[in-house]
């Protein structure tokens, strides 16, 4: 709070407050006062209001952000300045659809641009509750049609949205995990994003294709892209697929990374050992999840042949072999009687041999590669067929034994 003597600076108050006791109400009465006290305002304090913001126009985004870090005084006056119809409109560009004609210089330019623009945001708002500060945002940038989820006519030649992105990623730099939760939150209830994906989730795919793409665009283009590091992406990817169930989580990742024409180029099936590698990537409760599902299922047949993979790729990238054993036992668990686990364990012998003998029938058939891929992957198949049993012999001579 200023001082009531004239002395031409801010003094500092001697007591510190939580953001959450901070009141709003101050600020908020300011922004629709014309007369702003002056005895902080430096060099500024003889200007008319008017006057200072006729400076403003002078200044870059950058140094109107630097100008409002002055003082409290400043700040306002700053704030009231973007919310005139001059500072809106020099402030807040919209030329989100010509840019391509100038090439990716103009296009870099405009995404910087809203980079400034939300550092100046986070400055002029750092007195404000986290709730208080996203209701002032988005009351001012609610005037561009292009940040709105359907609010663009043709957004994949649009910048809008990312433009968005690359504001609301400099605002919230270095916010707690929290605060960037109350951020996600607040979109969702601004946009309706829980009910959107809800809607094409729940839906045959392609079934509501202007939808996919709109959701991938403003996941991507907003929440994901504009990241350097990856767990903070990682952060707002959890927060999309948090809530839905592990089958609506992979139809979520196809609509925001996968192919969106069929021009596209769509990948290929997986071969097995992929999808296996991926699994042990993920961790034991969605690789375990992933298995189960099979074994509920009745698909025992193509749970072994995955077992086989498991081992293989353990075996090639020197991951301990006990650990598919160990997750072989917990899936023989979710079977219901002890015909159908022995049933299981007889699919994973048959399915180490069906294996090797694709393999070697391949080799023999003079399918080979020039750096004999085939052969290394028959060997490395043999040692994991090898290691597998003998950790299987280990798991069961040491139950007979105890």
């Amino acid at each position: 709070m200023a001082s009531k003597i004239n002395t031409g600076f801010t003094v500092i108050p001697s007591q510190k407050y939580r953001r959450s006791n901070r009141r709003s109400s101050d600020f908020s009465n300011t922004l629709d006062s014309e007369a702003q006290p002056l005895s902080t305002l430096g060099s500024f304090k003889a200007l008319p209001l008017e006057v200072f913001q006729i400076i403003l126009k002078y200044l870059s985004v950058k140094d109107i952000s630097m100008l409002s870090m002055v003082s409290k005084t400043v700040s306002q006056n700053i704030i009231n300045y973007i919310s005139t119809s001059s500072g809106s409109k020099r402030l807040l560009l919209q030329d989100f659809h010509t840019l391509e004609l100038h090439g990716r210089r103009q296009n870099f330019g405009i995404l910087e641009h809203y980079r400034s623009l939300g550092l100046l945001f986070k400055r002029c708002t750092l007195l404000l509750p986290t709730k208080e500060r996203l209701k002032y945002i988005h009351k001012i940038l609610t005037e561009i049609p292009c940040f709105k989820f359907n609010g663009c006519a043709a957004p994949i030649q649009c910048l809008g949205l990312s433009c968005y992105g690359m504001f609301l990623q400099t605002l919230t730099a270095g916010w707690d995990d929290l605060e960037c939760h109350r951020v996600y939150n607040f979109l969702c209830e601004l946009t309706n994003l829980s009910r959107k994906m809800q809607a094409v989730v729940c839906n045959k795919p392609g079934s509501s294709r202007k939808l996919e793409l709109r959701i991938r665009l403003f996941c991507r283009n907003v929440l994901l892209d504009h990241w350097s590091q990856r767990s903070d992406s990682a952060f707002w990817l959890t927060r999309i697929l948090k809530p839905w169930p592990m089958v609506n989580q992979a139809r979520l990742l196809y609509i925001i990374f996968g192919p969106i024409s069929p021009q596209d180029v769509v990948p290929r099936e997986w071969l097995l050992e992929n999808n296996a590698r991926l699994l042990i990537l993920s961790g034991n409760s969605i690789c375990f999840t992933f298995m189960a599902s099979k074994a509920v299922n009745g698909r025992a047949t193509e749970l072994a042949r995955l077992v086989v993979f498991l081992a293989l790729v353990c075996e090639k990238e020197l991951y301990c072999m006990d650990w598919a054993v160990k997750m072989m036992q917990k899936v023989c668990k979710v079977f219901n009687t002890p015909i159908e686990r022995n049933n299981f364990l007889q699919s994973v012998a048959n399915a180490f041999a069906c294996v090797i003998m694709e393999m070697l029938q391949s080799i023999m058939s003079g399918d080979r590669d020039e750096d004999d891929r085939s052969f290394l992957n028959l060997f490395h198949l043999v040692h994991a067929q090898a290691n597998f049993h003998k950790e299987v012999l280990y798991l069961t001579m040491g139950s007979v034994s105890s």
